[in-house]
């Protein structure tokens, strides 16, 4: 998998557990968070949770006390098989979380390889978990360059999830009108010219200097005016070749060339601007449709015909919907002890045994794991590339709604 396809399966295993995470909420102050950063040691959130575990013996409810001890002593239970936080540091979630009808049960979840670097030790027992850290990883890191100009000043910067930053605003000083004639004219027009193109240069030369150390991350730049200034230094090749090679094919009118033009350009290049990374998806869920209906297709969907192709090494590019939802369970039936394994929806009840045919309610869950980590993992190992398709797009939502939220790219056809 490559790098930008691991970050992504991180992004969304991460936005999985955050679902979940957030409906959890406890009776009491009964629910542990422990964030471990990467460069502190495990031990010394063990020997923490130890001294807590002896503090929480003086809370006077006695059904609090139970589950905040249990809570703890789950905790330190997972740590004792971890011997370091990881690269990115370890978050632990573990408590007694109300199901309904006044029940309660137990949860440990942990978060083991969180897709950046935790910032803060933290340690917290509260009636719902402390996501901050989590959530604060999954705003949008995509970003575009802005510049707004014309022939008396110029300002640039960058949009970045639902921050606008204006890095500099400058002035040209270029003369204006003048009443001298004859060869005199001609002098000025040549002087005014010249200021001109000094200045779009110094305007253009400042704001590449500010994106070309970040333009990984630069999904675009998107260019505005008040008027035709903007086209002619697009077309007359002003910028750096990198940066020209980012510049939207769209320039957008704007009231001013100053940092409220900045933010003006913005609203109105908004649509654009998150139709660049969904058109994306768009070209990619096509591709897919388009050799579907060939006469030997190198496509293929459906979870079964999917496994085969990935274990035959036969697919090129792997599609999964953010939106899929289901895990792979193992099941044991209480009454003739038959198992099997089954791929489930989370919300969904347990299937009757195939064997005695006995209900669901008597079927036991031994193990589960997700069908996404799964199909990742055998990817990987078949050297595919796995691309997330999010459902804000009708390619999206038919990928989830008609194909069951996976779909491949085969490199040769199966038969």
């Amino acid at each position: 998998m490559s790098d930008d396809s691991e970050m992504a399966a991180k992004r969304l295993r991460l936005k999985i557990a955050l679902e979940d995470l957030r409906e959890m909420k406890g009776f009491g102050t009964e629910l542990v968070t422990i964030i471990i950063p990467p460069d502190r040691k495990v031990s010394d959130a063990r020997s923490l949770l130890q001294n807590e575990h002896g503090q929480a013996a003086n809370i006077k409810s006695k059904g609090t006390r139970k589950n905040v001890q249990g809570a703890i002593e789950s905790a330190l239970s997972s740590l004792s098989k971890i011997k370091n936080a990881g690269q990115n540091g370890i978050a632990l979630f573990v408590g007694s979380v109300i199901v309904g009808n006044n029940k309660s049960r137990m949860v440990n979840v942990v978060v083991a390889d969180p897709p950046e670097s935790f910032i803060s030790f933290r340690y917290r027992c509260d009636s719902k978990f402390e996501l901050t850290q989590l959530e604060d990883m999954l705003v949008d890191n995509r970003s575009y360059g802005l510049f707004v100009i014309d022939r008396s000043e110029a300002a640039f910067g960058i949009a970045s999830g639902k921050r606008i930053h204006v890095q500099e605003h400058l002035v040209s000083n270029i003369m204006g009108k003048h009443r001298q004639g004859g060869q005199s004219a001609q002098r000025f027009e040549r002087l005014i010219e010249e200021a001109a193109h000094k200045f779009f240069k110094r305007a253009t030369e400042h704001a590449c200097a500010y994106w070309l150390p970040n333009l990984e991350n630069i999904q675009a730049i998107i260019v505005g005016g008040p008027g035709a200034t903007k086209d002619f230094v697009v077309k007359n090749e002003y910028f750096h070749h990198e940066i020209t090679k980012r510049i939207a094919k769209t320039t957008f009118d704007v009231g001013y060339s100053n940092e409220s033009g900045v933010r003006e350009l913005v609203g109105n290049a908004g649509p654009m601007m998150g139709e660049i990374e969904l058109d994306k998806e768009r070209k990619i869920v096509n591709e897919f449709l388009e050799e579907l209906i060939r006469p030997a297709p190198k496509a293929t969907y459906g979870e079964m015909m999917i496994r085969q192709a990935l274990e035959k090494g036969a697919v090129a590019r792997l599609l999964i919907s953010e939106s899929l939802r289901k895990n792979i369970c193992d099941l044991e039936c209480s009454s003739c002890h038959h198992e099997w394994e089954v791929s489930i929806g989370k919300l969904e009840p347990l299937p009757d045994c195939p064997k005695c045919e006995a209900s669901g309610e008597t079927v036991i869950e031994i193990a589960s794991s997700s069908l996404i980590d799964q199909l990742s993992e055998i990817a990987i190992k078949s050297r595919s590339e796995v691309i997330f398709i999010s459902t804000d797009t009708e390619e999206g939502v038919q990928l989830m709604a008609g194909f069951g939220g996976m779909a491949a790219v085969l490199r040769y056809p199966m038969m």
